[in-house]
C-alpha cells in the first residue's frame, strides 16, 4: 500500500467520496495515487459545501485532528503537476471530469461550469451601460418615498434605490431590521412609475416556501403604508414563488427556463439570497432575459447555503459602501442629494456600484443588547461578545453555563414550561399558533444530547409529565410540525410551521393547522408532506424566521458547525430577547471560527 493510499484509509471520508475516488482511479489511463487522493477530497469538499478543493489549503476540508494526514499530503505544486498529467484532469475550458485552474483549485466539472456561468453573467450585467430613467420623475419619487438627502450623511436605502433604478443588477445586503424589504417595495413603486402605462412584468421569489410567504406578507404590509397612487399600489405584486417553481423544476435535471427559454419577467427580486447555493443561482442568472433587472436581498453575514458555495458573500466581496465609480457618485448626488465616496475606476468599481450595504437597524436600538451582541460576533470580537453576554444590565441578552448532559432535562424544565404552557392552554388554534411562534429553541446540531432530535424528545417528556401533552402516537394535540419538503398541490413548503389541534368542525378530530398570509388553513395529518417535530429546530432551519424570544443551546464539545455565522444568525432571530446556554470556550471558538467555502467566484468577480 502506497503512502497516499494509507492516508486515504485514515481519512474520515464518506462512502460516496471513496467510491468516486476508486471510480476515477479505475477510469484514468494513467492513474497515480495523487489522482485518487484528489478525487476523494474534491468529492468530500463538495459534500461540505465547498465549490472546489484548494490544493494550497486542504485544511478547509479536513479538521485539525487530522494534522498528521494533512502534513503527509503532496506539496501543492507537485500535486498540481501530477494531476495535469492525468487524462481526467483538464484546464478550464476542457470537457473532462475534473478541472484544475492556474491557482491550484480543483473542481468537479459541473461546479466549475456553474461558477463560470454565474461569474460571466454577473460581470456582464455589472458592465452594462447605466439605464437612463426619467430623472425628474425619479427625483420626485425618491423625495416622496425616502425624503431628500442633506448632502452630509447618505441614506443608504435611498442610495440603494438609485442603484436599482440605474443598473440591471443590484444586491442589497443588510442585517435584520435594516429595511431591505421596505426599500425594495419603494424600488418597485419607482420602477412602476417609470414604466408609466406600460405593464411591468415582476417576479418575486425566495429559496424556500416559508421565505417566499414571508416576503409576500412583508410586501403587502409595507405597500399599504406608502404614499402611492392607487394604480401604482395595485400594480405592486404580493405573490412570491420558490426559486424552483419560478424556474420551472422538471422531472429530469434542469429547469424549464434557461438561456434558450428565458423568464418573461422584466424584474426579478430574490429574498434571503444568502440561502441560495451556486447551482441554483447560476440557473437563475442563466434563465434571466438579457436585459432583465435582478435585485438580490439578503444578509451576507448569515449562514451560507446548505449546498455548495457562499454565493451572496462572494458576490458582495470586499464591497462595504466605501467606494463607487465617478459616474455613479455623480448620479446619486444629482438624483437623491446623497454624497457617497468615490473609488478607483475599473470593473471593481462598476461591480461596487451594484452592491449596497444597509447598516442602520430599525429593529434594535443603538444600545440594544441584541444589536450590540450581533455586531460584536460579526466583528469576531470574542472579548466584547462575552462581556455583553455577562452584562446584567442588558435586559434582552442572557447567558448561562450549560448543565451536564444528564441533568439537562431538569435544568430546562422551568424554561420549557414557561415557554410552551401558554400555547397549550389556548382555547383557539389561531391563538395557539401565535403564542407558539413567540419562542423558539435553537440548536447547532441535529444529533447528540444537544441536538434537535434529542431536544424535541426531551420537550415532549417534560410537557407530558405535567399533563400538557399526551404523545402516545406521532399525532397528538399540540404537536408543532415543521414541514421539510415542498408540496405545491397542498400549498405547504419547506420551513412552514403548524400545530396539530382538535378541529371543532370535524368532531374534534386532529388536524394540522397553519397560518398563511393571515389565513388559517387545515389539513388531515396523514396527507402532510415530509415533516418533523418543531419544539426545537436547527439554526439553519430558522433562517428567514423571527421570534420574540430565542434560546440557543450550544453543545458541550467542539464542532466544526460552531461558527461566527451560526451565532450571528441565531442571535438575530430574536426580536425581544435571546438567551445563550454554552460554555465560554465554545462561545469563543464559535466567534473566532468563520465559515470558509473554497471557490473561485470572488476572485473571478473582484480579482
Amino acid at each position: 500500500m502506497t503512502r497516499y493510499a494509507e492516508i486515504l484509509e485514515r481519512l474520515p471520508l464518506s462512502s460516496m467520496s471513496r467510491h468516486f475516488a476508486r471510480f476515477m482511479a479505475g477510469l484514468a489511463e494513467q492513474a497515480g495515487p495523487e489522482l485518487e487522493l484528489a478525487a476523494a477530497l474534491v468529492s468530500q469538499a463538495a459534500e461540505q459545501g465547498h465549490v472546489c478543493l484548494d490544493l494550497r489549503a486542504p485544511q478547509t476540508v479536513l479538521s485539525p485532528e487530522h494534522a498528521a494526514e494533512l502534513a503527509a499530503l503532496p506539496e501543492p505544486e507537485a500535486w498540481s503537476a501530477a494531476l495535469r498529467g492525468c487524462s481526467l484532469v483538464g484546464c478550464p475550458g476542457v470537457h473532462v471530469p475534473l478541472i484544475l485552474d492556474e491557482q491550484g483549485r480543483l473542481y468537479l466539472y459541473r461546479l466549475w461550469q456553474h461558477e463560470q456561468t454565474l461569474a460571466a453573467e454577473i460581470r456582464r450585467r455589472a458592465c452594462l451601460p447605466a439605464i437612463i430613467p426619467d430623472r425628474a420623475l425619479l427625483r420626485d419619487g425618491l423625495t416622496r418615498l425616502f425624503g431628500r438627502g442633506d448632502g452630509i450623511r447618505p441614506d443608504w436605502q435611498r442610495v440603494a434605490a438609485v442603484a436599482a433604478l440605474l443598473h440591471p443588477l443590484c444586491v442589497i445586503s443588510g442585517g435584520p431590521g435594516t429595511g431591505k424589504t421596505s426599500t425594495v417595495v419603494k424600488i418597485l413603486a419607482l420602477l412602476i412609475e417609470q414604466a408609466a402605462d406600460r405593464p411591468l412584468r415582476i417576479a418575486l421569489a425566495a429559496p424556500t416556501g416559508k421565505a417566499a410567504a414571508r416576503l409576500a406578507e412583508a410586501i403587502r404590509q409595507t405597500r399599504d403604508g406608502l404614499s402611492l397612487s392607487d394604480e401604482v399600489r395595485r400594480r405592486i405584486p404580493d405573490e412570491a414563488l420558490t426559486l424552483h417553481r419560478l424556474l420551472g423544476r422538471m422531472r429530469q435535471p434542469g429547469f424549464r427556463h434557461h438561456r434558450g427559454n428565458p423568464l418573461a419577467a422584466e424584474v426579478v427580486i430574490v429574498d434571503e439570497a444568502s440561502m441560495v447555493d451556486l447551482p441554483l443561482m447560476a440557473a437563475l442568472l442563466d434563465a434571466l432575459a438579457p436585459e432583465a433587472r435582478l435585485i438580490l436581498l439578503g444578509d451576507r453575514d448569515q449562514l451560507a447555503s446548505v449546498e455548495a458555495g457562499a454565493v451572496l458573500g462572494d458576490i458582495c466581496g470586499p464591497a462595504n459602501g466605501e467606494g463607487f465609480s465617478a459616474p455613479f457618485t455623480a448620479a446619486v448626488a444629482e438624483l437623491s442629494g446623497d454624497l457617497v465616496p468615490q473609488a478607483v475606476s475599473g470593473q471593481e468599481a462598476l461591480l461596487a456600484d451594484s452592491i449596497m450595504v444597509l447598516r442602520q437597524s430599525y429593529r434594535f436600538a443603538a444600545d440594544s443588547g441584541i444589536g450590540r451582541l450581533a455586531r460584536a460576533i460579526n466583528q469576531g470580537d470574542c472579548v466584547q461578545s462575552l462581556a455583553l453576554l455577562s452584562d446584567p444590565g442588558l435586559a434582552d441578552v442572557a447567558w448561562r453555563l450549560p448543565p451536564l448532559a444528564e441533568t439537562l432535562d431538569a435544568a430546562l424544565e422551568p424554561v420549557l414550561l414557561a415557554a410552551f404552557t401558554p400555547y397549550l392552554q389556548a382555547t383557539e388554534v389561531a391563538e395557539a399558533l401565535v403564542r407558539f411562534d413567540s419562542f423558539r429553541l435553537l440548536c447547532a446540531l441535529r444529533r447528540g444530547p444537544w441536538g434537535v432530535e434529542s431536544l424535541n424528545r426531551l420537550v415532549e417528556r417534560v410537557l407530558a409529565r405535567r399533563g400538557l401533552l399526551t404523545p402516545k402516537t406521532s399525532f397528538y394535540r399540540g404537536r408543532p410540525i415543521l414541514i421539510t419538503g415542498n408540496d405545491y398541490r397542498l400549498g405547504l413548503f419547506n420551513g412552514d410551521i403548524g400545530l396539530l389541534w382538535p378541529d371543532p368542525e370535524s368532531a374534534g378530530a386532529l388536524r394540522a393547522f397553519f397560518l398563511q398570509g393571515g389565513n388559517l388553513r387545515k389539513f388531515v395529518p396523514s396527507r402532510l408532506p415530509a415533516h418533523e417535530t418543531a419544539f426545537a429546530m436547527t439554526v439553519h432551519k430558522s433562517q428567514g424566521s423571527e421570534f420574540d424570544q430565542v434560546l440557543l443551546l450550544l453543545p458541550d464539545s467542539d464542532s466544526a458547525l460552531l461558527t461566527r455565522e451560526l451565532l450571528y444568525t441565531a442571535v438575530t432571530r430574536a426580536r425581544q430577547a435571546v438567551t445563550l446556554w454554552g460554555g465560554e470556550e465554545r462561545i469563543a471558538q464559535a466567534v473566532q471560527r468563520r465559515v470558509v467555502r473554497s471557490s473561485g467566484l470572488r476572485d473571478a468577480l473582484w480579482g
